[in-house]
């Protein structure tokens, strides 16, 4: 076996009583010499069986006297040296598996050829040898080849039963057994079932697996049967009182776990799921390293595909800058700019919680990357301009921003300073300190927006695209929907009244929202910004939009629930600001293609300068007075699709 599985074993998070013993830590320490010894004890005890069967099962003196001890001389020398050679004195025994057996039988049949050549040399050609081994000659040549299987046989034997002592003797209990499922009766379903049964901890009984492939349903693995498909899971679970549910199929596409949940809802289940097939290999994981599904193994979406060159041009060995670092976007942008090796990233964030997680968590991950955390609130133009012209940033992420609906319904006036104001003063300072590019992340809450805050980031998109007409500094914009598990989305509040027994609230029963893991929509900003000459308005492809009561009975189901019997759902009515459907889609009239499928170009006519800055100006005095219907009729001369009534839906 190779050092890989060494290495594996230990990497397992699974812990192991029986080399915690002083016994065991000397056999670990002396492991390589008793291999070597429990080798020739082999090679001696195969080579008195093949004279036995050679000879009838008897014990005779002309072979146990005279021709035993000198063959067993030779064949240990030899033997010892060619089984070096195939490494089977670094194998780790309770682990055996058929590639150790292959290389036990190789090994044997090279020793065997090498004796029989060795032998018939000597016994041939040199004269005194000949003479005296003529004897033994004569009788030996069918001990040969039965040494060479009994070899095997016993080598083999013997690495067997030191597993099975492993796998089924010195296993305990670690307290309640759980009843276990494994969906996916191929490779990684059976090496998830070995690695169970090698566990010296048991924690699981597997009661069978479920496939829906019809040629393998019946069929048994190490004992273990397939049960059905699974459209019959919700009836196997209940008649074999199933606790958890392992989908081991790691190249599985979010719709098919997606699939294997929703058929158990009502099942009261915990679902687990496997590392993906390129951690499995990378040696990362191992197969055996179950986590919890989560909902992003639901709702994420295929690999996307990269131009990492022009994305590595476009932040390598440049002084970077990354607003609203702190938050779910601004942080997985630091991350994702921070593997493409910058000179410099300014992480500028007001509030310091954040800030400081984030910084160390880079710290570190990219211990080489020049790193400054920088208290900053970015309506604070003294302030702005400061680290600007200290910094000089050639590359200006925005992604500060004021984001909740209802609370910016709230509060109209923050969501005016901070999302328009407070680009129009990061936009300036670009502008004025040769910033090369500018990317602003905004929100598909944009486009024929209902609220406050969807109005602000589309009169800050207006603006940053008004000013790249005059500038020299690129400007770019990035629309995109919700991203799953960012702070204050649906995902955790729905974890957290799950946790506390319920109710589940979703506001109306055909809410629908598009949503991306932050990855990727972090990945794919820095794309489009690859992309833009300046002025563009790029929208990511998000897909299909998901019913926010979709998404809340599956948090239920994840987390072991029936929805509306163990959880309940409560629909509590649109909130202010709010719309059942989002409108973000790269398709239409309105869009252009780029060269990359999941990011399109919005079309749009500019708005007459002089209006546009007259208004915003406007806005900044009304914002003061945090006056909802003056904020609101303000909006709508800039922004004619804005309906400001609160209470409207789409």
């Amino acid at each position: 076996m190779s050092d890989s599985n060494t290495n594996a074993e230990m990497k397992s998070d699974v812990p192991n009583l029986s080399e915690s013993s002083l016994p065991h830590a000397l056999l670990l320490r002396h492991r390589k010499p008793l291999i070597i010894l429990a080798h020739i004890v082999v090679f001696a005890v195969s080579l008195i069986l093949s004279f036995l069967l050679a000879n009838n099962m008897q014990f005779k003196r002309n072979w146990l006297v005279e021709q035993y001890p000198t063959l067993l001389l030779f064949f240990i020398i030899i033997k010892l040296a060619v089984f070096g050679f195939f490494r089977q004195y670094r194998g780790w025994w309770r682990y055996v598996g058929i590639s150790d057996l292959i290389g036990i039988a190789a090994a044997s049949l090279i020793s065997t050829l090498i004796i029989v050549v060795l032998w018939f040399v000597l016994v041939l050609n040199i004269e005194p040898i000949r003479k005296s081994l003529q004897a033994i000659a004569d009788t030996s040549q069918s001990v040969f080849m039965l040494d060479m299987f009994t070899t095997v046989l016993l080598l083999a034997g013997l690495r067997m039963v030191i597993r099975l002592y492993y796998e089924e003797f010195r296993t305990v209990e670690g307290g309640h057994i759980k009843r276990f499922l494994i969906v996916g009766a191929g490779n990684t379903g059976e090496a998830l079932l070995r690695e169970i049964h090698r566990m010296s901890i048991a924690q699981y009984e597997v009661v069978g697996f479920i496939d829906d492939a019809a040629i393998k349903q019946g069929i048994s693995i190490h004992g273990i049967s397939v049960l059905g498909t699974v459209e019959q899971l919700p009836n196997i679970c209940g008649e074999r009182n199933i606790e958890e549910i392992a989908i081991a199929m790691p190249s599985a596409t979010p719709q098919q776990t997606r699939r294997v949940v929703q058929v158990c809802q009502g099942a009261k289940v915990r679902f687990r799921t496997v590392p993906s097939l390129t951690d499995i290999a990378s040696g990362k994981f191992r197969v055996s390293q179950i986590r919890d599904v989560d909902i992003n193994d639901l709702l994420g979406r295929e690999a996307i595909q990269l131009d990492l060159n022009l994305i590595e041009a476009f932040l390598k060995d440049k002084t970077i800058m990354v607003t609203g670092a702190g938050g779910s976007i601004g942080s997985e942008m630091c991350r994702q700019v921070c593997i493409f090796r910058p000179k410099l990233l300014l992480l500028v964030e007001q509030a310091e919680n954040p800030l400081f997680h984030i910084e160390r968590e880079l710290s570190g991950h990219f211990p080489e990357i020049n790193l400054k955390a920088i208290i900053c609130d970015i309506t604070d133009k003294t302030r702005v301009e400061e680290i600007f012209e200290k910094y000089k940033p050639q590359v200006v992420i925005h992604a500060a921003a004021h984001k909740h609906v209802p609370l910016m319904e709230l509060n109209p006036g923050e969501a005016l300073k901070n999302n328009i104001m407070g680009t129009r003063t990061v936009a300036d300072a670009s502008e004025k300190y040769g910033t090369v590019n500018f990317v602003m992340i905004s929100t598909d809450k944009a486009v024929n927006p209902t609220s406050i805050m969807g109005s602000s980031k589309r009169i800050a998109e207006m603006y940053i695209q008004d000013l790249n007409r005059t500038s020299k500094t690129h400007f770019v914009t990035v629309r995109f929907g919700n991203v799953l598990d960012s702070s204050g989305s649906v995902v955790p509040i729905f974890k957290q009244q799950i946790a506390q027994g319920g109710p589940v609230t979703v506001t109306h029963p055909e809410m629908k929202r598009y949503f991306m893991t932050i990855p990727e929509a972090s990945q794919l900003v820095l794309q489009a910004a690859t992309m833009g000459q300046g002025g563009e308005i790029f929208v990511l492809d998000m897909g299909e939009p998901v019913k926010i009561v979709d998404l809340a009975k599956e948090l239920i189901t994840l987390s072991g629930f029936v929805p509306g019997q163990d959880i309940e759902i409560v629909f509590t009515g649109p909130r202010p600001g709010e719309k059942l459907f989002e409108e973000l889609s790269i398709t239409g009239e309105d869009m252009l293609p780029t060269r990359h499928p999941k990011i399109g170009i919005w079309k749009n006519i500019p708005k007459d300068r002089d209006k546009l800055f007259a208004g915003i100006n406007e806005l900044a005095i009304i914002a003061q007075t945090q006056d909802h219907a003056k904020i609101a009729q303000k909006i709508k001369e800039l922004v004619p699709t804005y309906i400001g009534n609160s209470n409207h839906l789409n």
